[in-house]
């Protein structure tokens, strides 16, 4: 197995529907010698609770496949939603998390935000923060189901 279809089995610590590559955590993977690699990752977030875990789980699972890896923290360029795959934006909204809109918007605070389980628009901003920072918490008007979004950065 190539070092990216191993790190592709790795679950995001706090969103464990889509894994590291799709979130677009793992930036480049350098062969370095015969079973042997740089793992390149951004954070979502500079401070990211999570950072941790992921370098724990890259060592651990490429240690279990054979692979000696060195895990490197990459912090420029900042990490996008932009690197998030379009499969995982739809894994998202399957799971019940609104994926990432347009950037262009985000500084509009309270924007309607499309829900992910009825498809309607007719919904409020219940805080600027949800179970994580990079959420933002939403209700539907329609439907009454509260939901996350994945803010935009």
């Amino acid at each position: 197995m190539s070092p990216l279809e191993i790190l592709s089995q790795i679950p995001d610590p706090e969103i464990p529907v889509i894994n590291i590559v799709e979130l677009g955590i793992v930036r480049n993977i350098k062969i370095t010698g015969e079973n042997a690699c740089e793992v390149i990752i951004t954070p979502t977030y500079s401070a990211c609770p999570a950072l941790f875990a992921i370098e724990t789980d890259i060592a651990r699972i490429m240690k279990n496949n054979n692979w000696e890896a060195k895990v490197i923290t990459q912090i420029s360029p900042v990490w996008t939603t932009d690197w998030i795959t379009d499969e995982a934006r739809e894994k998202l909204r399957l799971y019940g998390i609104a994926p990432p809109e347009n950037k262009a918007h985000e500084h509009l605070i309270g924007i309607p935000k499309k829900c992910p389980r009825c498809g309607s628009m007719h919904t409020r901003q219940i805080s600027r923060f949800g179970a994580t920072l990079c959420k933002a918490a939403y209700q539907c008007l329609d439907c009454l189901e509260p939901f996350d979004y994945l803010k935009c950065h």
